[in-house]
């Protein structure tokens, strides 16, 4: 049953990497992934529970006397029902409520024009200036927001300045690196640093302390090769102004600080509070959510119906939603059933190497969606006690392990265009080729990646 499961993981694995050759959405694919997956799991109960579970297992019968006259499947099922499903659904909504109420803020920024504080004041036409600008404004930008959104509005600013789609093309690679390189160093920039982050398999401080640089270097390297071939200025691109003329820029500029310092609120009220970042956020979004009601109240626009909370949520991004919650309820099987313990034993076995290894998956996140393969790892690998040492220490809270993991998960993504949602998007709006990325940045960004994992390297060893 065992080998079933992961056969089955492996095809649907292949299935969402394959998604744009085979046109099948990868959403679909994961939740049937998923559910399959549980319902296999359920078929087998009796005989992988009481292994794979053993000792939570005998808890469970003794705390449930009842059951202690049913037959063995009956027990297993019931576990499986009443303890597996509950524990990680709690822990995976965890990360959902925590997207959800992230990314509902993020369109109400958008859907105000709030970016346009930042947008319209990169008015340069110099081309090289232009490059490390829109580079590093997109880095520290996906730090804050996350790298998806932060790729379509600087990608939406390319339009306005570039009128030649070949070189929007150049600077649009720029981007999708950069993006990649800005969500590694903050708990709210990336999927994958926030499932670290909710985990509690890193924290804030210790995040930027470590990852921040890196991340800098995995952007400057590639910039600076590229920015070599960038000579003289762009020819000039007529703006059309797009936002909505019955807000003010004043009011547009409070919606996007309101926002932004919603965002930046989380880490901090984790911090204060320990309670987990999707209260936070939530309590971010409620209270968003009654100024714009008092707001439009008080105004009575004829778009205020556009511009309200229950009408934004409704852009919010579902299908990517339901791809998480598809992807984690499938590697929470492999978790319960023993596999990605067995796994992590091979690779400790076979590589005991943390550097090694976490290069070997960021690489690996080029090809395949980064957040499975964060996903699988936190499960082969749970957090060590504190007073842990030699290898295990790698594996305490802000270890090495889950501080390079969040470098290499997020920042490898950039080696190849379908290897992470930034290039994914960017491909999709400017209709970019894979073989022309592949030809003028994969090896731009595997030089980078390379660079920010030694300098995360030296920075251990000199700490």
């Amino acid at each position: 049953m065992l080998v079933t499961l992961l056969i089955v993981f492996v095809i649907g694995y292949l299935v969402i990497a394959l998604e744009h050759p085979i046109k099948i959405d990868k959403t679909a694919t994961a939740l049937l992934l998923g559910m399959v997956m549980w319902i296999i799991y359920a078929l087998g109960a009796e005989s992988i529970v009481p292994v794979a579970s053993a000792k939570h297992f005998q808890q469970f019968l003794a705390d449930n006397p009842s059951l202690a006259s049913e037959t063995t499947a009956h027990q297993a099922l019931q576990y499986i029902l009443n303890v597996d499903i509950v524990e990680h659904l709690g822990d995976i909504c965890q990360t959902l409520l925590f997207l959800i109420g992230a990314m509902t803020i993020v369109e109400l920024i958008d859907v105000h024009g709030g970016f346009g504080i930042i947008t319209d004041r990169i008015n340069t036409r110099h081309k090289r200036r232009l490059l490390w600008i829109i580079s590093f404004t997109t880095f520290f930008m996906s730090a804050i927001l996350d790298n998806l959104t932060t790729t379509i509005v600087m990608i939406m600013l390319l339009r306005k300045l570039i009128a030649h789609k070949e070189e929007r093309w150049l600077y649009a690679g720029a981007i999708i690196i950069a993006a990649n390189s800005g969500g590694a160093w903050s708990p709210i920039g990336d999927v994958t640093t926030i499932m670290l982050w909710v985990n509690n398999n890193v924290t804030t401080p210790n995040l930027i302390m470590y990852v921040l640089l890196p991340s800098l270097v995995s952007m400057i390297v590639p910039l600076a090769i590229i920015s070599r071939s960038l000579k003289g200025t762009l020819e000039p691109v007529v703006k059309i102004n797009q936002y909505d003329t019955d807000i003010s820029k004043g009011e547009r500029n409070t919606i996007f600080f309101l926002g932004v310092g919603a965002l930046l609120f989380v880490p901090l009220f984790k911090s204060i509070t320990h309670l987990p970042p999707f209260v936070g956020i939530l309590l971010s979004l409620g209270i968003l959510w009654t100024f714009t009601e008092i707001f439009y109240n008080t105004k009575m626009l004829e778009k205020a119906k556009e511009h309200r909370i229950p009408k934004v949520i409704s852009r919010v991004d579902m299908p990517s939603i339901l791809f998480f919650l598809g992807i984690l309820m499938a590697v929470a099987v492999l978790q319960s059933t023993g596999v990605l313990a067995w796994l992590a034993k091979v690779l400790d076995e076979n590589v005991h190497n943390v550097y090694i290894i976490d290069v070997m998956l960021g690489i690996l996140s080029s090809i395949v969606d980064n957040v499975p393969l964060v996903a699988g790892t936190i499960g082969m690998y749970p957090v060590a006690d504190s007073a842990a040492t030699g290898y295990a220490a790698n594996f305490v809270v802000d270890g090495t392990f889950w501080e390079l993991l969040s470098y290499c998960a997020g920042v490898g993504g950039s080696i190849l265009i379908i290897g992470s949602a930034a290039g994914v998007i960017a491909m999709g709006l400017e209709k970019i080729s894979f073989g022309w990325y592949l030809k003028r940045f994969s090896g731009l960004a595997l030089l980078g990646y390379l660079a920010g994992a030694l300098t995360y390297t030296i920075e251990k060893m000199i700490f």
